[in-house]
Protein backbone atom coordinates (compact mmCIF):
# COMPACT_ATOMS: atom_id res chain seq x y z
CA UNK A 1 0.00 0.00 0.00
CA UNK A 2 1.33 3.51 -0.76
CA UNK A 3 0.60 6.46 1.14
CA UNK A 4 1.46 9.82 0.92
CA UNK A 5 2.03 12.34 3.94
CA UNK A 6 2.21 15.97 3.45
CA UNK A 7 4.54 16.78 6.37
CA UNK A 8 4.60 20.42 6.50
CA UNK A 9 1.96 23.09 7.99
CA UNK A 10 1.16 21.00 11.08
CA UNK A 11 1.50 22.91 14.35
CA UNK A 12 3.73 20.92 15.73
CA UNK A 13 6.25 20.42 13.01
CA UNK A 14 7.70 18.13 10.62
CA UNK A 15 9.44 15.91 13.23
CA UNK A 16 6.35 14.53 14.90
CA UNK A 17 4.08 13.98 11.42
CA UNK A 18 7.57 11.77 9.87
CA UNK A 19 8.16 10.10 13.86
CA UNK A 20 4.08 8.57 13.52
CA UNK A 21 4.84 7.99 10.04
CA UNK A 22 7.99 5.36 11.10
CA UNK A 23 5.47 4.51 13.89
CA UNK A 24 2.64 3.01 11.72
CA UNK A 25 5.55 1.59 9.51
CA UNK A 26 6.21 -0.57 12.26
CA UNK A 27 2.62 -2.02 12.73
CA UNK A 28 2.42 -2.37 9.22
CA UNK A 29 4.95 -1.77 6.54
CA UNK A 30 3.79 0.63 3.70
CA UNK A 31 5.51 2.42 0.89
CA UNK A 32 5.77 6.08 2.22
CA UNK A 33 6.10 8.94 0.33
CA UNK A 34 6.40 11.86 2.22
CA UNK A 35 5.81 15.65 0.35
CA UNK A 36 7.89 18.39 2.08
CA UNK A 37 11.48 19.59 3.10
CA UNK A 38 13.93 16.61 2.55
CA UNK A 39 16.29 17.92 5.20
CA UNK A 40 13.69 18.01 7.89
CA UNK A 41 12.28 14.56 7.05
CA UNK A 42 15.83 12.79 6.44
CA UNK A 43 16.19 14.49 10.35
CA UNK A 44 13.45 12.96 12.11
CA UNK A 45 13.97 9.64 10.10
CA UNK A 46 16.24 6.95 12.28
CA UNK A 47 19.17 5.58 10.99
CA UNK A 48 17.78 2.22 10.12
CA UNK A 49 14.68 3.37 8.19
CA UNK A 50 17.21 5.85 5.50
CA UNK A 51 18.27 3.02 3.30
CA UNK A 52 14.82 1.34 2.61
CA UNK A 53 13.74 1.15 -0.37
CA UNK A 54 9.58 1.78 1.12
CA UNK A 55 10.29 5.71 1.61
CA UNK A 56 10.38 8.41 -0.99
CA UNK A 57 10.22 12.07 -0.63
CA UNK A 58 8.51 14.36 -3.01
CA UNK A 59 10.70 17.63 -2.38
CA UNK A 60 9.27 20.74 -0.80
CA UNK A 61 9.31 23.43 1.43
CA UNK A 62 6.12 25.79 0.29
CA UNK A 63 3.01 24.80 2.08
CA UNK A 64 -0.57 26.67 2.63
CA UNK A 65 -1.13 29.09 5.82
CA UNK A 66 -4.67 29.01 7.92
CA UNK A 67 -4.18 32.10 7.09
CA UNK A 68 -4.52 31.94 3.32
CA UNK A 69 -7.42 32.14 1.43
CA UNK A 70 -8.06 27.87 0.27
CA UNK A 71 -9.20 27.57 -2.61
CA UNK A 72 -6.55 30.38 -4.41
CA UNK A 73 -3.97 28.78 -2.63
CA UNK A 74 -5.28 25.28 -4.42
CA UNK A 75 -5.25 27.16 -7.83
CA UNK A 76 -1.89 28.72 -6.89
CA UNK A 77 0.65 27.92 -5.31
CA UNK A 78 1.57 24.97 -7.53
CA UNK A 79 4.70 24.12 -5.59
CA UNK A 80 2.87 23.76 -1.95
CA UNK A 81 3.06 20.67 -0.34
CA UNK A 82 -0.57 19.91 -0.31
CA UNK A 83 -0.60 20.37 -3.99
CA UNK A 84 1.62 17.98 -4.82
CA UNK A 85 0.16 15.76 -2.72
CA UNK A 86 -2.83 15.93 -4.38
CA UNK A 87 -1.54 15.84 -7.62
CA UNK A 88 0.57 12.74 -6.88
CA UNK A 89 -2.26 11.17 -5.68
CA UNK A 90 -5.05 11.83 -8.56
CA UNK A 91 -1.63 10.85 -10.82
CA UNK A 92 -2.35 7.44 -9.48
CA UNK A 93 1.34 7.63 -7.71
CA UNK A 94 -0.71 6.52 -3.93
CA UNK A 95 -3.60 4.84 -2.85
CA UNK A 96 -4.08 7.67 -0.54
CA UNK A 97 -3.13 10.57 1.55
CA UNK A 98 -3.16 12.42 4.98
CA UNK A 99 -2.53 15.64 6.34
CA UNK A 100 -2.63 17.27 9.53
CA UNK A 101 -2.20 20.89 7.04
CA UNK A 102 -5.09 23.79 6.52
CA UNK A 103 -8.31 22.15 6.58
CA UNK A 104 -10.02 24.90 3.94
CA UNK A 105 -6.78 23.82 1.90
CA UNK A 106 -7.60 20.07 2.25
CA UNK A 107 -11.63 20.78 1.37
CA UNK A 108 -10.86 22.53 -1.53
CA UNK A 109 -7.92 20.61 -2.65
CA UNK A 110 -10.51 17.74 -2.15
CA UNK A 111 -12.88 19.28 -4.58
CA UNK A 112 -11.11 21.09 -6.83
CA UNK A 113 -8.23 18.76 -7.29
CA UNK A 114 -9.30 14.91 -6.39
CA UNK A 115 -12.83 15.33 -7.30
CA UNK A 116 -16.52 14.12 -5.58
CA UNK A 117 -17.69 10.56 -6.62
CA UNK A 118 -20.51 10.78 -8.97
CA UNK A 119 -23.95 12.42 -7.57
CA UNK A 120 -22.25 13.03 -4.38
CA UNK A 121 -23.07 16.52 -3.62
CA UNK A 122 -20.78 17.74 -1.35
CA UNK A 123 -18.08 15.97 0.41
CA UNK A 124 -18.32 16.08 4.01
CA UNK A 125 -15.94 16.63 6.57
CA UNK A 126 -15.72 13.87 9.15
CA UNK A 127 -14.55 13.05 12.47
CA UNK A 128 -14.62 10.30 15.10
CA UNK A 129 -15.63 11.85 18.31
CA UNK A 130 -14.62 9.79 21.58
CA UNK A 131 -17.36 8.59 23.93
CA UNK A 132 -17.67 6.97 27.23
CA UNK A 133 -18.87 3.95 26.15
CA UNK A 134 -18.25 3.77 22.09
CA UNK A 135 -16.88 6.37 19.70
CA UNK A 136 -19.29 8.17 16.91
CA UNK A 137 -18.39 9.53 14.07
CA UNK A 138 -19.78 12.64 13.10
CA UNK A 139 -20.38 14.49 9.90
CA UNK A 140 -20.39 17.38 8.58
CA UNK A 141 -18.49 19.28 11.01
CA UNK A 142 -16.96 22.53 9.08
CA UNK A 143 -16.78 21.46 4.96
CA UNK A 144 -20.87 22.68 4.29
CA UNK A 145 -22.07 25.44 6.65
CA UNK A 146 -25.69 25.61 4.42
CA UNK A 147 -27.11 22.14 3.93
CA UNK A 148 -30.12 20.42 2.71
CA UNK A 149 -31.81 17.84 3.59
CA UNK A 150 -30.50 16.21 0.89
CA UNK A 151 -27.04 16.52 1.72
CA UNK A 152 -28.04 15.47 5.14
CA UNK A 153 -29.10 12.16 4.03
CA UNK A 154 -26.04 12.00 1.34
CA UNK A 155 -23.88 12.31 4.59
CA UNK A 156 -25.95 9.62 6.52
CA UNK A 157 -25.50 7.20 3.60
CA UNK A 158 -22.26 8.01 3.21
CA UNK A 159 -21.64 7.76 7.07
CA UNK A 160 -23.21 5.01 7.69
CA UNK A 161 -20.91 2.87 5.04
CA UNK A 162 -17.74 4.39 6.44
CA UNK A 163 -19.03 2.99 10.46
CA UNK A 164 -19.19 -0.48 8.77
CA UNK A 165 -15.56 -0.33 7.98
CA UNK A 166 -14.79 1.46 11.20
CA UNK A 167 -16.86 -0.17 13.96
CA UNK A 168 -17.32 -3.68 12.04
CA UNK A 169 -21.16 -3.39 12.73
CA UNK A 170 -23.59 -4.48 10.01
CA UNK A 171 -26.30 -1.73 10.52
CA UNK A 172 -24.37 1.16 11.83
CA UNK A 173 -27.13 3.46 13.88
CA UNK A 174 -27.61 6.48 12.48
CA UNK A 175 -29.19 9.63 14.28
CA UNK A 176 -29.55 13.41 13.40
CA UNK A 177 -28.20 16.40 15.82
CA UNK A 178 -30.86 18.69 16.95
CA UNK A 179 -32.04 20.76 19.82
CA UNK A 180 -34.40 17.65 20.84
CA UNK A 181 -35.08 14.05 21.23
CA UNK A 182 -38.49 14.51 19.85
CA UNK A 183 -39.62 14.28 16.36
CA UNK A 184 -40.69 17.59 14.93
CA UNK A 185 -38.18 19.67 16.75
CA UNK A 186 -35.34 21.89 15.56
CA UNK A 187 -35.46 23.96 12.54
CA UNK A 188 -37.09 23.11 8.97
CA UNK A 189 -33.43 21.47 8.05
CA UNK A 190 -33.63 19.65 10.69
CA UNK A 191 -38.05 18.66 10.29
CA UNK A 192 -37.40 17.73 6.64
CA UNK A 193 -34.33 15.96 6.88
CA UNK A 194 -35.50 13.88 9.71
CA UNK A 195 -38.01 12.50 7.12
CA UNK A 196 -35.95 11.85 4.36
CA UNK A 197 -33.77 9.96 7.18
CA UNK A 198 -36.96 7.77 7.83
CA UNK A 199 -36.93 6.71 4.40
CA UNK A 200 -33.29 6.17 3.52
CA UNK A 201 -31.48 2.96 3.47
CA UNK A 202 -29.87 3.25 6.45
CA UNK A 203 -31.07 2.33 10.67
CA UNK A 204 -32.28 5.67 11.75
CA UNK A 205 -32.15 6.22 15.26
CA UNK A 206 -34.07 9.92 15.77
CA UNK A 207 -32.67 12.79 16.90
CA UNK A 208 -29.39 12.97 18.99
CA UNK A 209 -29.03 16.26 21.27
CA UNK A 210 -25.45 17.81 21.44
CA UNK A 211 -25.13 16.64 25.53
CA UNK A 212 -25.73 12.93 24.39
CA UNK A 213 -23.02 13.06 22.28
CA UNK A 214 -20.35 11.39 24.05
CA UNK A 215 -22.90 8.49 25.59
CA UNK A 216 -25.36 8.22 22.54
CA UNK A 217 -25.65 4.08 21.01
CA UNK A 218 -25.97 6.04 17.84
CA UNK A 219 -22.58 4.96 15.44
CA UNK A 220 -22.82 7.92 13.26
CA UNK A 221 -24.87 11.64 13.63
CA UNK A 222 -25.58 13.86 11.08
CA UNK A 223 -25.48 17.69 10.95
CA UNK A 224 -24.96 20.99 8.51
CA UNK A 225 -20.94 22.33 8.72
CA UNK A 226 -22.00 25.22 11.07
CA UNK A 227 -23.80 23.15 13.34
CA UNK A 228 -21.02 20.35 13.18
CA UNK A 229 -18.29 22.57 13.79
CA UNK A 230 -20.06 24.63 16.65
CA UNK A 231 -20.29 21.72 18.34
CA UNK A 232 -16.75 20.12 17.47
CA UNK A 233 -15.34 23.23 18.59
CA UNK A 234 -17.60 23.33 22.23
CA UNK A 235 -16.29 19.86 22.92
CA UNK A 236 -12.87 20.94 22.52
CA UNK A 237 -13.15 23.80 24.95
CA UNK A 238 -14.95 22.26 27.62
CA UNK A 239 -12.16 19.65 27.49
CA UNK A 240 -9.48 21.84 27.48
CA UNK A 241 -10.69 24.20 30.08
CA UNK A 242 -12.16 20.82 33.09
CA UNK A 243 -9.10 19.01 32.82
CA UNK A 244 -7.42 22.55 33.77
CA UNK A 245 -9.88 23.11 36.30
CA UNK A 246 -8.90 19.47 37.39
CA UNK A 247 -5.06 19.84 37.47
CA UNK A 248 -5.42 22.64 39.51
CA UNK A 249 -7.45 20.85 42.32
CA UNK A 250 -4.93 18.41 42.44
CA UNK A 251 -2.27 20.65 42.95
CA UNK A 252 -4.22 23.44 45.39
CA UNK A 253 -2.51 21.64 48.76
CA UNK A 254 -0.83 18.51 49.69
CA UNK A 255 -3.83 16.84 50.64
CA UNK A 256 -4.98 16.95 47.33
CA UNK A 257 -1.92 15.87 45.29
CA UNK A 258 -2.14 12.78 47.94
CA UNK A 259 -5.46 12.58 46.33
CA UNK A 260 -4.20 13.21 43.27
CA UNK A 261 -1.97 10.24 43.13
CA UNK A 262 -4.50 7.61 44.31
CA UNK A 263 -6.64 8.63 41.71
CA UNK A 264 -4.21 8.82 39.04
CA UNK A 265 -4.51 5.08 37.53
CA UNK A 266 -8.25 6.00 37.30
CA UNK A 267 -7.54 9.37 35.52
CA UNK A 268 -5.23 8.07 32.72
CA UNK A 269 -7.69 5.41 31.96
CA UNK A 270 -10.54 8.01 31.59
CA UNK A 271 -8.17 10.69 29.59
CA UNK A 272 -6.97 7.59 27.04
CA UNK A 273 -11.06 6.42 26.48
CA UNK A 274 -11.23 10.16 25.32
CA UNK A 275 -8.33 10.86 23.77
CA UNK A 276 -9.18 11.70 19.99
CA UNK A 277 -5.61 10.72 19.11
CA UNK A 278 -7.26 6.79 19.06
CA UNK A 279 -8.35 7.36 15.83
CA UNK A 280 -5.86 10.30 14.74
CA UNK A 281 -7.74 11.58 11.40
CA UNK A 282 -10.59 10.58 9.50
CA UNK A 283 -11.60 11.10 6.15
CA UNK A 284 -13.45 13.44 3.49
CA UNK A 285 -16.21 11.66 2.81
CA UNK A 286 -17.31 11.99 -0.91
CA UNK A 287 -13.97 12.34 -2.61
CA UNK A 288 -12.74 9.91 -5.48
CA UNK A 289 -9.77 8.71 -3.63
CA UNK A 290 -9.13 8.49 0.19
CA UNK A 291 -7.99 12.11 1.28
CA UNK A 292 -7.85 11.79 5.40
CA UNK A 293 -7.32 14.74 7.67
CA UNK A 294 -5.12 14.83 11.00
CA UNK A 295 -5.63 17.64 13.95
CA UNK A 296 -3.60 20.44 12.70
CA UNK A 297 -1.89 19.64 16.50
CA UNK A 298 -1.77 15.74 16.28
CA UNK A 299 1.61 14.42 18.01
CA UNK A 300 3.56 11.48 15.87
CA UNK A 301 0.70 9.11 17.96
CA UNK A 302 -2.19 10.68 16.61
CA UNK A 303 -0.23 10.35 12.74
CA UNK A 304 0.36 6.74 13.49
CA UNK A 305 -3.05 6.09 14.44
CA UNK A 306 -4.53 8.32 11.70
CA UNK A 307 -2.37 6.79 9.24
CA UNK A 308 -3.55 2.72 10.54
CA UNK A 309 -7.08 4.18 10.16
CA UNK A 310 -6.65 5.61 6.25
CA UNK A 311 -5.14 1.70 5.66
CA UNK A 312 -8.60 0.08 7.39
CA UNK A 313 -10.17 2.58 4.83
CA UNK A 314 -8.64 1.34 2.20
CA UNK A 315 -8.80 -2.22 2.72
CA UNK A 316 -12.37 -1.72 3.58
CA UNK A 317 -13.04 -0.39 0.01
CA UNK A 318 -15.23 2.24 1.57
CA UNK A 319 -15.13 4.46 -1.82
CA UNK A 320 -16.31 1.41 -4.02
CA UNK A 321 -18.93 0.68 -1.81
CA UNK A 322 -19.89 4.76 -1.20
CA UNK A 323 -19.76 5.14 -5.00
CA UNK A 324 -22.21 1.44 -5.89
CA UNK A 325 -24.65 2.99 -3.35
CA UNK A 326 -24.81 6.14 -4.86
CA UNK A 327 -24.57 4.77 -8.01
CA UNK A 328 -28.18 3.71 -7.05
CA UNK A 329 -29.75 7.03 -6.45
CA UNK A 330 -32.65 8.31 -7.88
CA UNK A 331 -31.75 10.99 -10.29
CA UNK A 332 -34.75 12.34 -9.46
CA UNK A 333 -34.21 12.63 -6.14
CA UNK A 334 -30.98 14.06 -6.58
CA UNK A 335 -32.21 16.60 -8.87
CA UNK A 336 -35.02 18.09 -7.05
CA UNK A 337 -32.72 18.12 -3.16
Amino acid sequence: MRLLIDTLGADKGAEEIVKGCVEAYDVKPYEMILVGDPDQIMGAIPEGFKGKPDLRIIETKDYIENTDEPALAIRRRKEASMVMGFRALKAGEADGMLSAGSTGALLAGGTLIIGRIPKVERAALTIISPGVDKPTIVLDVGANMDCTPNLLRQFALMGSIYAKSVFHVDRPKVGLLNIGAEKGKGNQLTKEAYDLLEQAQIQFVGNVEPRDILTTDAHVVVCDGFAGNVLLKSMEGTAQVMLGLLKDAIYSSTRAKLGGILVKPALSGLKQKLDYREYGAAPLLGTKQPVFKAHGSSDHIAIRNGLLAMMRFIEGDVLTEITTQMGGESDERTENS
